[in-house]
């Protein structure tokens, strides 16, 4: 037999295949070019599969060499309208420039202080104070500036607001006390007149003075009736009431005018035999 290692596509054997036979067939040729188009698509396919395995990494390369580019964000602003401009509303006051400099002459007032601190310096003289205000430190001012006035520009003398005086004064301390229409005797009969001896008073055998606080007010009523020291039995309500039903008093007098004022009186509950 023939040895494995016969090249049955080697020249030789190829001449010996196809003897006598039509050469420009196209297996001849096919066998001919057999081994050089084996290495070529060997040599393509190993090119191939080597770019292939390459390719990964010589993208990153070229993408490392390129700049970045810069992402640029678009906002839009949306810019609001003015506020409509209102015909009735004045516009405001313009700013005025600060007054001028005035020469200031160093006249601090005195100020006790031990006499380790105490420094020698000679006050002001009389002329020197005529030719400037006198202030805590020497200012020099400018002679030049303008004259700016800063009081404040009116529309001429106003009526100005009375503030009316809600004060409650002591009785003892003003000019007129306030009283009853006719002296305290008026008043006192007044109560004997008025006053109900309240029936669980009577049958308690509740007898004694009830302490009670008003204030007069400007016009005479009474106000603010509270009771100070009580006697029980009900007639600490019955003495409220006798108040509260009370003619208008006399106003008390402060400064020429009428004021507020608070009173204290008792009022006797007594039973007769």
């Amino acid at each position: 037999m023939f040895g494995s290692k016969i090249d049955l596509f080697n020249k030789e054997w190829l001449d010996v295949v196809f003897a006598k036979k039509n050469k420009s067939y196209g297996a001849y040729e096919l066998r001919k070019q057999n081994g050089a188009n084996t290495s070529k698509a060997l040599l393509f396919a190993s090119a191939a599969f080597i770019f292939l395995f390459l390719l990964p990494k010589i993208v990153t390369l070229i993408k490392g060499q390129l700049p970045e580019e810069e992402i640029v964000k678009q906002v839009e602003v949306v810019v609001a309208p003015p506020p409509p401009v209102d015909p009735k509303t004045p516009p405001p006051p313009p700013v005025e420039p600060p007054p001028p400099k005035t020469d200031q002459i160093k006249f601090p007032p005195p100020i006790v202080k031990p006499d380790n601190q105490v420094r020698d310096e000679d006050p002001p003289q009389i002329e020197q104070l005529k030719a400037a205000d006198p202030g805590q430190k020497t200012i020099e001012g400018d002679p030049g500036a303008d004259i700016v006035v800063t009081g404040p520009v009116g529309e001429g003398p106003k009526q100005a607001a009375v503030v009316e005086d809600t004060k409650v004064y002591d009785f003892v301390s003003i000019e007129t006390q306030p009283g009853f229409p006719g002296g305290m005797e008026k008043f006192y009969a007044y109560l004997h007149k008025a006053v109900r001896y309240p029936p669980m008073a009577q049958e308690n055998n509740i007898q004694g003075k009830v302490f009670l606080s008003f204030v007069v007010e400007k016009d005479g009523r009474l106000t603010d009736i509270k009771v100070e020291r009580k006697l029980g039995g009900g007639t600490d309500e019955e003495a409220i009431r006798v108040l509260k039903a009370s003619p208008k008093w006399t106003p008390g007098i402060q400064n020429g005018k009428p004021v507020r004022v608070k009173y204290n009186i008792p009022i006797s509950f007594t039973l007769s035999n």
